[in-house]
């Protein structure tokens, strides 16, 4: 029979408690917006209605490999999130404000 998470969870070691929430942090920094917006637990519908597009728009715009940065921040907005643009250099991170 299946173990609960949080039965498992009390078992382990700080070390081991350690050890997941780095790798469930790690599973965050970047996932598809279909991912995004199930753990966020929204639908297809209700980021549609959102949008005041149809469901199967959004089921197309999850599966594009490419979109108009605007589309994006629509998408994240629908959720009650915000888009940011950062550009990554050696030399360290610079937000991008024109978007």
């Amino acid at each position: 029979m299946a173990k609960s998470y949080n039965i498992l969870k009390i078992k382990l070691s700080e070390t081991g408690k350690v050890s997941i929430e780095k790798r469930a942090g790690a599973a965050f920094q970047e996932m598809p917006l279909a991912e995004l917006r199930q753990a966020c637990k929204f639908t297809q519908e209700q980021i549609a209605q959102s949008l005041k597009i149809k469901q199967a728009s959004v089921s197309k715009m999850e599966c594009q490999a490419d979109m108009y940065i605007s589309t994006v921040r629509k998408y994240i907005e629908a959720m009650g999130g915000k888009l940011e643009i950062t550009a990554q250099f050696p030399a360290g991170s610079i937000k991008i404000a024109d978007f």
